[in-house]
């Protein structure tokens, strides 16, 4: 470990397995980044999802990596690793979170890698709670950690969600899949968020979404149909940072899921109000005007300063 990258870590040198998993992402990263700037020929993996090299070389330097460095531990990987699922702990990873993004040159993608602890007698179908969070940029060298209860963290420093406290001022990110397009109706969820907020933002990887939200430049995201490996790692992110995630109706979140909504915590009572909604078929709130945006923004900051007095 370079002296530069272990001055990061000493400020959280309490984390079990951080340290090791951080140095593991850095590589697997570096690769990446050599993948990225020769440029790599894309397959498909079944109709309309694609996959190049650069997924699998590094899920397989990852598999490598970890067995070495945690050989008690298990794998669940994007790109078919499947090794000694009956562990106590298990590593979600995504060697390449934006792939479609990294095909086309566009630089915005990651590492992933979620470990879940799953204690003895656990049932096959039951989550685990995840336990360790690493999920690294190469391209802007952003690695986000975190470790259940001990925080989440950018580069060394403490993060937190934004403080933003309603949906009309908020930032939010969504996805939409590569395949069954035509059966997914999230453009319909995506016309009505784009409404009524400040903006949505569809970069086209989940981890980072989720990370976003962790360091307080997104508010929220919503997404139908993702996979352990695309969530394990933010998810901890999320709510290490004071955030929260369920599904669309407030139960806790699931590592398969079919459907995630994370917040900053504070608009998330208003999100759930909004999909209760729309699945419904129910009529949604009119969309206030500008004018009555900014009566409500005054309000709040006169109550904020009642309070304080």
């Amino acid at each position: 470990m370079s002296l530069e990258h272990s001055q990061l870590l000493d400020e959280k040198a309490e984390f079990t397995w951080v340290p090791q998993a951080a140095e593991i992402a850095r590589t697997a990263g570096a690769k990446l980044r050599e993948f990225f700037d020769k440029g790599v020929e894309t397959e498909y993996k079944g109709d309309v999802d694609i996959v190049t090299i650069a997924d699998r070389t590094v899920e397989a330097y990852l598999r490598d990596a970890l067995l070495t460095t945690f050989p008690a531990h298990g794998i669940y990987g994007e790109e078919g690793t499947r090794d000694r699922l009956d562990a106590k702990f298990r590593w979600y990873i995504d060697p390449l979170d934006g792939t479609t993004n990294f095909a086309h040159g566009f630089p915005h993608f990651c590492v992933s890698m979620g470990l879940e602890h799953r204690p003895e007698g656990l049932a096959t179908e039951k989550d685990g709670p995840i336990v360790a969070a690493v999920i690294y940029d190469p391209m802007r060298d952003e690695l986000f950690v975190a470790e259940r209860g001990k925080g989440a963290f950018l580069n060394g420093k403490p993060i937190h969600v934004s403080p933003v406290p309603v949906l009309g001022e908020a930032l939010v990110a969504t996805g939409f899949p590569s395949r069954k397009r035509h059966d997914n109706p999230n453009i319909h969820f995506y016309q009505e968020f784009t409404l009524r907020s400040h903006g949505v933002r569809r970069a086209g990887s989940a981890a980072l979404d989720l990370a976003y939200i962790a360091c307080g430049r997104m508010d929220a995201y919503w997404e139908f149909n993702l996979n352990p490996w695309d969530t394990a790692a933010g998810f901890l992110l999320v709510e290490e940072a004071g955030g929260m995630v369920t599904g669309f109706d407030g139960t806790y979140r699931r590592l398969d899921s079919q459907e995630i909504l994370a917040s900053n915590q504070l608009i998330h009572h208003e999100l759930l109000g909004l999909f209760k909604d729309m699945l419904a078929g129910r009529n949604l709130a009119p969309l206030p005007s500008p004018a009555e945006y900014a009566a409500r923004r005054a309000e709040r900051a006169a109550a904020a300063v009642k309070a304080a007095v």
